[in-house]
């Protein structure tokens, strides 16, 4: 139990660390950590006077505390043929470890390793045992344990999450390794991540403002059920009269709302940008940032205007790797919410609770319609646009019949009219 004396030892170290600067002397005064930092109103932490750390109390308990060996062992001496990804914090392995009990099956784990230049470090790792070993939902990765040691080998710092089977949404999406997600895999998957995150700002006694929101922090099971992961950056939201916490400008940048990043101040708000962000991700197959395209592409929410959602070029946006099967129709609401979620002022951007809604009449939007529903339309320079129609009534095969048919016909009308030329030239001939 040495390791979880120290990590209770440090815990009011990472406290006074978390606190601005410019409000220090606040905080001497009023003796209250909590409400430190923050600056302006809050209707989540409106009741409560408990910070993630006097919650953590009650729940400590829950976590396994393992020792270095133990994981040394699961992990084969951290084997590199068991590294399953990398990050800021350090590398993740894959181990096997027994069960509390002793008894029973081995089981497969996540387990997360510090490393010594780690650009996260020892504060981010608090933070990540703390905020996880509070908040418990079905669409938030589960913390099992820990492990912290000061030895001759220097210090370790070790996180033992559940194993997630299919890796990340990032590789699912931008990995040409992985077979592209169908559409109803791609809506199911954002609709839990943004349970996860309605569960963060609106479902615990106080707020959770997760800060970094992106594809790679949505891990996936072997049932493909999303779980937000690497809550290092996590920060507790507002109390009661205040709106918002001001803090260091931290995430990841093409993610990061441009009030926080411009402000330092911090609301539940700066997530939904990131989930809008996600969205067209989702919608397009494309990263927030691609330094390898033209230079007009490169930025995924200024290259998306080029395609308004009430236009026919929308689909033309839409990722290729679906191969139109998809629902239009789903994918202009989308690209609606997206746009409310990336509004510049964060008090005009949705409430998560009302995003998840919002996801769920779409889903059932994109059930009842046949996924191909989408038609093709001549445009007034001869090319084929993909534009919104009613539900198709008939099945895929019939629904391609039709449209080969119709492309047949523009053949003919195109042959027809060469025929035309043809006809006018040789009489010119003759005259």
């Amino acid at each position: 139990m040495k390791c979880f004396q120290y990590f209770k030892d440090k815990k009011f170290r990472f406290r006074e660390e978390r606190s601005a600067p410019e409000l220090k002397e606040r905080r001497k005064s009023s003796g209250d950590y909590s409400g430190a930092d923050r600056v302006t109103k809050s209707s989540c932490s409106a009741t409560s006077t408990r910070g993630i750390p006097e919650l953590y109390e009650e729940k400590a308990h829950n976590l396994r505390v393992f020792t270095f060996s133990e994981l040394r062992q699961a992990t084969n001496d951290f084997n590199r043929m068991l590294k399953i990804g990398e990050g800021g914090f350090g590398i993740v392995y894959k181990g096997s470890i027994k069960p509390a009990d002793g008894t029973g099956d081995s089981i497969f784990v996540a387990i997360k390793k510090l490393s010594r230049g780690g650009m996260q470090g020892h504060k981010q790792w608090v933070a990540e045992v703390q905020f996880l070993g509070v908040v418990e939902h079905q669409n938030l990765v589960k913390l099992i344990g820990y492990c912290a040691v000061d030895g001759e080998r220097g210090i370790q710092r070790l996180l033992v999450y559940e194993f997630m089977p299919n890796r990340s949404l990032e590789d699912h999406l931008f990995n040409k390794a992985y077979p592209p997600l169908p559409w109803k895999t791609r809506l199911q998957i954002i609709l839990g991540a943004a349970e996860g995150l309605t569960y963060l700002h609106e479902g615990l006694e106080i707020q959770v403002i997760y800060r970094d929101f992106k594809c790679s922090n949505v891990l996936l099971d072997e049932n493909f059920k999303p779980k937000l992961s690497d809550f290092g950056l996590a920060r507790e939201g507002p109390l009661a009269d205040h709106t918002h916490v001001s803090t260091a400008v931290m995430g990841t940048y093409g993610y990061a709302a441009p009030d926080y990043v411009e402000t330092g101040h911090l609301t539940a708000k700066s997530d939904v940008w990131s989930f809008g962000v996600v969205l067209y991700e989702i919608l397009t197959g494309r990263r927030s940032l691609e330094s390898n395209r033209p230079k007009a592409e490169q930025k995924l929410l200024e290259w998306v205007k080029e395609y308004p959602v009430d236009s026919k070029k929308f689909g033309l946006m839409m990722d290729p790797r679906l191969e139109n099967e998809y629902s239009i129709n789903a994918g202009r609401k989308i690209a609606r919410l997206a746009d409310s979620c990336l509004s510049r002022s964060a008090k005009d951007r949705p409430k998560m609770s009302q995003v998840v809604e919002t996801l769920k009449q779409i889903m059932q939007i994109s059930d009842e319609g046949n996924p191909s529903d989408k038609s093709f339309e001549l445009c007034e320079e001869g090319e084929l646009d993909v534009s919104e129609t009613k539900a198709n009534p008939y099945g895929p095969a019939e629904s391609w019949k039709r449209r080969m048919a119709h492309l047949a016909k523009l053949g003919e009308h195109v042959e027809g009219a060469s025929r035309r030329r043809l006809m006018i030239m040789q009489r010119a001939k003759v005259l």
